[in-house]
């Protein structure tokens, strides 16, 4: 049997099983992250694609451990990687019926790119400009993703595998300069080319996740959100995943092969 080290390694994402410290650290999350979604102040800065969906970066309101609410943030991700603190306020990623409507300043390219393609991506690879550029502004160190609610909707899609392809396109547009330099690389076209890879040799896979649940993915591996379907179901909240996203202290370790 394949453990959670040995898939996470060579698929780039695992989903742990159901724990009941993570469903009591959800519970204590929920209220929290209801109050934020629904809050003006709030939507005026994350609500995007037609009210579809609220992108809820720093939103939660957690402690530099992940505590909220007094619960410590524990799971059966320890010892998978290797832990950074102090933690940012999670990002609260929250879902609704319909999602991804077009925004009226969205390009008919990029909408379509996010209903075709799950509107996938690396995170820390900005688009930047009127000609949306590509440059790393975020070395990620890992992402966890805990669902908030039970829901069946617009789940977690990820490319397994696909951490491998996006390392060696970064290592071949990094070599040869120092870290410090990497956010001057413009990236757009070796970023757009190691996707189009990934499309074709690399399987789509969508990860529903419940309560409990937790899922690790590599900083590296390309992943996005799939449409609302027909049949999708969701408490009035929408769907709600937070995921924490904390940056190495040394740009250099964001491609270290681990």
């Amino acid at each position: 049997m394949v453990s959670a080290a040995e898939a996470f390694a060579a698929d780039g994402f695992v989903v742990l099983p159901k724990d009941a410290r993570v469903a009591a650290w959800a519970a204590a999350a929920l209220p929290e992250a209801k109050r934020v979604a629904a809050d003006p102040k709030w939507q005026a800065k994350w609500l995007r694609h037609g009210k579809t969906w609220f992108v809820g970066v720093d939103a939660l309101p957690n402690d530099d451990n992940g505590a909220v609410g007094g619960v410590s943030l524990q799971g059966p991700w320890e010892g998978l990687m290797p832990w950074i603190t102090p933690l940012h306020p999670a990002q609260l990623s929250v879902v609704y019926p319909g999602y991804p409507r077009r925004d009226p300043e969205e390009s008919e390219a990029n909408s379509r790119y996010r209903l075709k393609r799950d509107a996938a991506h690396v995170d820390g690879i900005h688009a930047e400009g009127a000609e949306r550029r590509r440059f790393l502004r975020e070395a990620h160190a890992f992402i966890l993703g805990i669902p908030l609610n039970a829901a069946n909707a617009a789940p977690l899609v990820v490319w397994p595998g696909s951490h491998e392809i996006m390392r060696d396109a970064f290592m071949s547009a990094f070599a040869g300069l120092p870290a410090p330099m990497w956010g001057e690389i413009d990236l757009t076209g070796i970023y757009t080319e190691a996707r189009a890879e990934v499309f074709e040799t690399c399987e789509r896979v969508e990860v529903p996740l419940g309560l409990g649940q937790s899922v690790l993915l590599h900083r590296l591996t390309l992943h996005g959100v799939a449409p609302w379907g027909p049949k999708d179901t969701a408490p009035p909240e929408g769907r709600i995943i937070a995921y924490f996203r904390p940056e190495f202290k040394e740009k250099r370790d964001w491609l270290r092969a681990d």
